[in-house]
């Protein structure tokens, strides 16, 4: 746990104060918001449905990272009375306003993915080519 008042934390702060960029990049970073957010855009997901369709994440880390979403107001956690109870998350608004920027942070990494991996293509045909002429 970081101190409050550690530069750390005060420049923290500042920087999510002043910058919209790193204000959202808190609020949706990581290693799985993005993968929830994107999965509820599909619509309603039981938790065992969200579960099932990231795969890798552990139920801890699904739990506390719907939490802090639902905390955030991007994901609404909605519990039927019913027994066994049912429990179903979905986008806020707000959850909703994101939509597009989701689908432009998703189309750019695919653009990079693919040229990442073509360049490390050329590299490994340029290092096979040089071995043979070695």
């Amino acid at each position: 746990m970081r101190k409050e008042n550690s530069s750390n934390a005060i420049n923290e702060r500042q920087l999510r104060g002043d910058c919209g960029t790193a204000y959202t990049l808190q609020l949706i970073g990581g290693r799985w918001k993005p993968s929830i957010l994107w999965r509820l855009l599909d619509g309603k997901l039981r938790y065992n449905e969200l579960k099932k369709s990231i795969s890798g994440i552990s139920e801890r880390v699904l739990v506390l990272q719907l939490r802090e979403l639902e905390n955030d107001n991007l994901v609404k956690r909605i519990v039927y009375p019913e027994v066994p109870p049912r429990v179903e998350y979905e986008l806020t608004p707000l959850g909703w306003s994101m939509e597009s920027m989701l689908q432009h942070i998703s189309d750019w990494g695919v653009m990079h993915r693919k040229e990442t991996m073509a360049r490390q293509s050329g590299k490994k045909k340029t290092a096979v080519a040089m071995a043979d002429k070695g």
